[in-house]
């Protein structure tokens, strides 16, 4: 009974450790993301958070300056949450190598790692949130995915000791290119 027990553990690791996604599985697929061309400029981003059980909990808008300078990228991000609450965060970021970045900002604990091919982003974390009165550590794993017609679509799946405690959901767009659109769907 105990080697049965052992054998579907061991499948079943097997099989999860097999299916989880690699950025390399998105070498060669378009548009290509390039995170210094992306970023630089005005960005707008809107975002929900949903905790483990898909209830959503948060609703977001977030506004991005990016600066490039040839060797970092500067993001200057601000964020204005439905219920009124507004936060700031700002991120450095550094390419080691090609597709290849680290990242620091002051709530994060320690360096970011981050590895782009294609299309794709995927970036590692761990941070310090703002829960009431309190912080929560908590380690993200983002994955970006540049779509057609300059939108990238964000998702950040939130744990704590390897516990799932909810997801990120961000869309995001150019400035200019979100003030257009506005503009059209309002005609």
């Amino acid at each position: 009974m105990i080697r049965r027990a052992i054998a579907v553990v061991s499948i079943a690791l097997t099989v999860a450790g097999c299916s989880a996604m690699k950025i390399e599985d998105f070498a060669g697929r378009q548009p290509e993301l390039r995170l210094e061309t992306y970023f630089a400029g005005r960005t707008r981003a809107w975002g929900i958070f949903e905790d483990r059980f898909a209830n959503l909990k948060r609703e977001f808008t977030v506004d991005i300056d990016g600066t490039w300078n040839g060797t970092e990228l500067v993001l200057d991000e601000r964020f204005n949450y439905k219920d009124g609450e507004k936060d700031r965060r700002i991120w450095h970021l550094k390419q080691t190598a090609p597709g290849v970045w680290e990242g620091r900002t002051d709530d994060a604990i320690g360096v970011a790692h981050g590895r782009q091919a294609g299309n794709a982003f995927n970036f590692n974390y761990d941070i310090n949130l703002k829960m009431g009165d309190g912080l929560l550590t908590v380690h993200f794993n983002d994955w970006l995915y540049l779509q057609p017609d300059g939108v990238l679509l964000n998702r950040a799946y939130v744990t704590k000791w390897g516990f799932d405690v909810g997801s990120v959901t961000l869309a995001f767009r150019k400035a200019d290119e979100a003030a257009a659109g506005a503009g059209k769907a309002a005609e």
